[in-house]
């Protein structure tokens, strides 16, 4: 197979990135977005031959994408066994929480002293875009969106370091969301994310730290040991990328 193709034309969206990917960028970025969006199931096996067919490359593309991922901690790479997406253990999960919690506090502060209007602009139209997700029933975008509105607080903190710590942990915490959330999934992520931006504003540093907290503490309460979401389909997954190629777009 010819590792110069590039049958990938719609790219996820994603933040915090050079728009000027490689192959393995585009299955990277197409395999964080489904684990961003809760459609990869804990412990789906990551099969070299499925995703090589589904997105037209070869194994060593699909090889570098997965090393990326198992470096950020979202793919569990397994000598002779293949690749799987990570499952945490609770204390794991635990651990994982408590070290966003961290570096959402950093990143919040940061905020408050470099975010500019426009950035705070976008984040806004963040929280917008991802209301009407959620109204329109399309849980998976909205949850993304919820995600990506904090990759890109991350951006405006100006922490380079804090960008690629945050991606590890935001994908690390959709996967143990959709490990151990309650049934109750009702999201008032984007209420909690306006009142951050106009903490943020404000440059109101404790409140918005208090805030972000606060919200840290909403997604904290509704984790058990019991539900179990997404799917370990590779092809319903990505069926998305199957039908443009179908289509020759």
């Amino acid at each position: 197979m010819n590792d110069q193709s590039l049958p990938l034309k719609k790219l996820p969206r994603s933040l915090g990135v050079s728009r000027n990917l490689t192959q393995d960028d585009v299955v990277y970025e197409h395999v964080f977005d489904a684990i961003l969006e809760q459609r990869l199931a804990p412990g789906t096996r990551l099969s070299e031959e499925a995703l090589g067919e589904i997105f037209g490359v070869s194994r060593t593309i699909i090889r570098r994408a997965l090393s990326r991922l198992g470096h950020e901690g979202v793919v569990l790479l397994r000598p002779n066994r293949g690749a799987v997406v990570a499952s945490p253990s609770v204390e794991e999960a635990r651990q994982v929480f408590f070290a966003r919690r961290m570096v959402e506090k950093a990143i919040t502060e940061l905020a408050v002293e470099h975010a500019t209007a426009e950035q705070l602009a976008e984040l806004r139209q963040m929280v917008s875009d991802e209301r009407d997700s959620f109204a329109r029933g399309d849980r998976g975008a909205g949850i993304r969106l919820s995600g990506e509105f904090h990759l890109q607080l991350a951006v405006a903190a100006r922490n380079a370091p804090l960008i690629s710590f945050q991606r590890s942990l935001v994908s690390q915490t959709s996967l143990i969301i959709a490990q151990y959330e309650t049934g109750n999934r009702t999201h008032c992520s984007y209420d909690e994310h306006s009142q951050l931006i106009d903490a943020i504003e404000a440059r109101n540093t404790a409140l918005a730290v208090e805030l972000m907290m606060h919200h840290m503490d909403h997604i904290d309460g509704k984790l058990n040991l019991d539900e179990d979401s997404a799917s370990d389909d590779l092809h319903a997954v990505f069926s998305h990328v199957m039908g443009r190629k179908k289509q020759g777009r």
